[in-house]
């Protein structure tokens, strides 16, 4: 097998730093907290990277505001448009606003009501189409080329990746002798920029991926040794379900080369990660989120014997009602 390149040849520090300082304009840094109540259940230490703290309830919005702030004027006249299960269309809606840019933000069926509003509460033009995130993905391919709309990619873009890298960098600035790191794991634009930042910053690192054990389109992707498609079923963790695209250039051979491993989570975890969280630090957290509190609670997580970890929960947004009927199932 050919040997995975460093990882700051693909994103160096100095782009990271200079990516944290750009996205200041529209982001927040977030919290990372100790969790003893977690700790003791885990069996490690165990610290809380609090994306539910960002701008927009979820880590999103550091790519996409890396992304849109480097957008040329002719694509800001011109107008954008995204592919989103819910947090990546909030992102990129709220930018727009904040910017003046036209945004057209396509959904398809499974996207829960909550996050279809939240969109259009930022004054974006919200299509809902089909009922797979593939179906959304291509009326918006129709749409860049009839309107001439600028992508944004919710995942596989080096703008995007970077930005999300500076999860990472903000964690292992206040806690750098970790020694995991486990995001949820879905397109791969949350877990590429973590795993570049942690191997960048500290080698050592188990960068771990967590995903659904249903269709899991990256976890599949790595099987097959190529992008493959996979079926998108009703799931609590939504904001992780799909594909990773057939024509993935990015997140695909980086989350190969750079992440250590996965560990895969069945639904009815979801629930009881949910209500942990909100019993030992009275915090909401969305399905897909609960992914990376669920893999950490697992044995597989277990195996690995290590003594202190940060989990990324990635996002809150979820309804009031879905978000109790989870927790108290």
């Amino acid at each position: 097998m050919t040997k995975a390149p460093d990882p700051s040849q693909i994103l160096s520090l100095s782009t990271m730093l200079s990516t944290q300082r750009r996205i200041a304009a529209l982001t927040r840094p977030t919290p990372l907290i100790y969790s003893p109540a977690l700790s003791d259940a885990v069996g490690c230490e165990i610290w809380l990277k609090l994306e539910t703290m960002q701008v927009t309830g979820s880590f999103k919005l550091r790519g996409a505001s890396n992304k849109m702030l480097q957008l040329s004027d002719e694509e800001k006249e011109r107008g954008v448009i995204a592919v989103s299960s819910g947090n990546h269309g909030r992102a990129v809606a709220y930018i727009a606003q904040k910017l003046g840019i036209r945004a057209t933000i396509c959904v398809c069926d499974l996207v829960p009501e909550n996050k279809r509003k939240a969109v259009l509460d930022y004054g974006a033009d919200l299509r809902v189409v089909g009922k797979t995130q593939d179906d959304a993905q291509a009326f918006a391919e129709e749409q860049i080329v009839e309107q001439g709309l600028t992508w944004i990619a919710p995942y596989d873009d080096l703008a995007v990746i970077a930005g999300q890298a500076t999860v990472a960098v903000e964690a292992l600035w206040e806690q750098p002798d970790v020694d995991a790191i486990v995001a949820p794991l879905s397109g791969g634009g949350l877990l590429s920029g973590i795993a570049l930042a942690s191997k960048t910053i500290s080698p050592k690192i188990d960068v771990i991926g967590a995903s659904m054990e249903i269709e899991p389109g990256m976890v599949r992707s790595l099987e097959a040794g190529r992008p493959v498609t996979v079926e998108e079923p009703p799931s609590l963790a939504d904001s992780i379900g799909g594909s990773i695209g057939l024509n993935n250039k990015y997140t695909f051979p980086i989350v190969r080369d750079f992440m250590d491993r996965a560990i895969l989570v069945p639904e009815d975890s979801l629930g009881p990660a949910m209500k942990l969280l909100f019993d030992a630090e009275g915090l909401v957290m969305e399905g897909g989120s609960a992914a990376a509190l669920a893999a950490v609670l697992s044995t597989d997580f277990a195996a690995g014997n290590h003594r202190k970890a940060i989990v990324v929960i990635s996002g809150r947004n979820i309804s009031r009602d879905r978000f109790f009927n989870a927790i108290n199932k």
